[in-house]
């Protein structure tokens, strides 16, 4: 499989500025642009199956982006804890996003988001008037929607931020796996694909997960009654949406359960709903059943 190239966009901030990488394939001219952008505690290689599937079906030139959100991968650390918060992740990705379209006019721009990554899509597709170099066309929620549920919540922070010390990327593999299984079924080939860039080495010897521990310090702060709060904030993104819309949902997911998933096709842009049997948080998009879903949705 090609390797994407590695990018950077400088992106301002309280402190000044700090700078987000982001991977690109296929043509850097195309006008059509698909933004992919990850989970939690993930990266951006997360979208290489995907991103490769998509350039080689497209039957027009297409630019595949995924961005390493700040705190994350080959992305700069941000000097202030608290900043680890959607607004600012939306701020960096219009940063991107004009960058993008200085070096290339986009004129059809797509986004597909994994759970974090939806909600930065529902913030730019959602949010009136934003500078964005084109309306979003079509928008991939994965297995994230309005309402999350609080025990997901609390199963992710019980990881969130251990970033641990291990003697091989594979040991890593086998720990990130652990706290992993509801991504469903995976080869030890594919997983290990998927965990090549969720670690760094150390200086000393060994390896650690790529992120900065402190993406953990907002989302401790997160209490039941804080964090549906803003479920209504977000409703109200999310029926602002005009993109064409696709939901995509484990059927085991424990953080967009069923009945939110059918409410996003009632209100808003009336989304689509696709989920998949023997997943739960979140599809990895590796899957040909998954693959299939986004690349027909994107490309019809």
């Amino acid at each position: 499989m090609p390797e994407p190239t590695l990018n950077y966009v400088s992106c301002p901030d309280a402190s000044g500025s700090h700078r987000m990488a982001y991977w690109q394939w296929g043509d850097a001219s195309a006008a059509h642009v698909v933004v992919c952008v990850h989970g939690l505690s993930r990266q951006g290689r997360d979208f290489d199956v995907l991103a490769q599937a998509l350039v080689d079906r497209a039957t027009h030139p297409i630019r595949v982006v995924s961005a390493d959100v700040a705190g994350r991968g080959r992305s700069d650390w941000l000097k202030d804890p608290a900043t680890y918060q959607i607004p600012t992740y939306v701020g960096d990705m219009l940063a991107m996003l004009g960058q993008l379209h200085r070096q290339a006019p986009i004129q059809t721009l797509d986004w597909v988001g994994t759970s974090m990554g939806g909600l930065i899509g529902m913030g730019i597709s959602g949010t009136p008037q934003l500078p964005l170099p084109a309306p979003v066309r079509r928008l991939v929620l994965n297995d994230v929607g309005p309402a999350i549920q609080w025990e997901a919540l609390q199963r992710i922070g019980t990881y969130l931020g251990n970033t641990g010390k291990f003697e091989s990327v594979q040991q890593a593999a086998d720990a990130m796996w652990a706290i992993s299984t509801s991504f469903g079924p995976h080869t030890p080939g594919q997983w290990f694909a998927l965990s090549q860039a969720m670690v760094k080495p150390l200086p000393e010897g060994g390896f650690t997960l790529h992120y900065d521990p402190s993406i953990a310090v907002p989302f401790r702060g997160l209490t039941e009654e804080s964090a549906q709060q803003g479920q209504a904030a977000l409703w109200q993104l999310y029926d602002n949406i005009s993109a064409q819309t696709l939901v995509l949902r484990g059927a085991a997911s424990d953080l967009l359960n069923s009945q939110t998933a059918a409410a996003m096709t009632q209100r808003g842009p009336r989304a689509r709903l696709v989920a998949f049997d023997g997943v739960g948080h979140a599809p990895t998009l590796i899957a040909r059943d998954q693959v299939d879903a986004v690349t027909g949705f994107l490309l019809d």
